[in-house]
């Protein structure tokens, strides 16, 4: 099996966050991709199959589990198709149903995928904050207590976790086997810390990202799910509006930073996200 890599949220091989990417995945079963996601070790797999609905289907592997949608990798499959087929996919069927997508090409020639979650949710987070700290290896006083900790999605759940400096994310050591027990009402969701402090001048936020134990990995060095909700936290939480474009950095604590664009408007109740990045070809590996 020929598996394409590609960086997502960057335009550099070796940064962003990887994700595989098979082409043609129609006769390939569950335990197969299951399988390959494992062997690959990448945060994301996706495979790619023909669809009934849409102009291509993607499933999604961590190395645990499948997930319903993946931010990053529907980048790189969509930017993959583009680049080795020509094929320019507007629809994507996922597990969470179907997302629009489009290509968009600079003034500067750089090629940027657009995509659309779902309108953004949010629940309240009634857990322990002191152990909540403790799992993410920073002191509790290190939370900023000015927003609220609380589940936030746009297709997969993630624990929001607002801190107050940019240096907290240095001194980060999470143990992610203690999630489940702290996030009681959503144990399978992740965990995503994020500050108003940036390293680039040109991003509004900074944000690290702690996997679930279930998928089994630890970090993923760029999120495109998780940032769109921060978006939305954005305009909900921090500065109320009816639109915003907010620029959303993450990955530089482990060496792979990377940025995702983020609009967020309000339409008929609901918080609509469009994340916008970039994919980079990486190399290719045979199993």
């Amino acid at each position: 099996m020929k598996i394409y890599r590609y960086e997502a949220f960057t335009d550099k091989a070796g940064m962003g966050n990887p994700a595989g990417v098979v082409f043609e995945c129609d006769d390939i079963t569950e335990e197969e991709m299951q399988k390959t996601a494992g062997e690959i070790g990448f945060n994301e797999t996706v495979f790619l199959l023909a669809s009934k609905t849409a102009d291509i289907k993607m499933r999604y592997f961590t190395p645990g589990h499948e997930m319903n949608l993946c931010g990053h990798a529907t980048i790189a499959g969509v930017y993959a198709l583009f680049e080795k087929e020509n094929k320019e996919i507007k629809t994507v069927e996922t597990l969470s149903g179907i997302i629009n997508v489009n290509m968009e090409i600079g003034n500067n020639g750089k090629t940027f995928i657009r995509m659309k979650q779902l309108p953004a949710q949010f629940e309240e987070f009634r857990g322990d904050k002191a152990k909540l700290a403790e799992a993410l290896g920073i002191r509790e006083d290190g939370i900023e207590e000015k927003f609220p900790v609380i589940y936030g999605s746009t297709g997969i759940w993630t624990l929001l976790v607002p801190v107050k400096n940019l240096d907290t994310f240095l001194k980060m050591k999470p143990d992610n086997k203690k999630f489940p027990e702290i996030l009681t009402e959503k144990p399978k969701a992740s965990v995503h810390p994020f500050c108003l402090e940036t390293y680039n001048e040109n991003a509004d936020m900074h944000g690290r990202h702690f996997s679930s134990p279930f998928s089994e990995t630890v970090e993923d060095p760029v999120t495109g799910t998780a940032s769109g909700v921060m978006g939305a936290y954005y305009i909900k939480f921090i500065k109320p509006s009816d639109e915003e474009n907010i620029a959303i950095e993450q990955g530089h604590e482990i060496g792979k930073d990377g940025i995702v664009y983020v609009n967020v408007k309000k339409k008929d109740g609901n918080l609509g996200i469009e994340i916008k990045g970039e994919a980079v070809y990486a190399g290719e590996i045979f199993l």
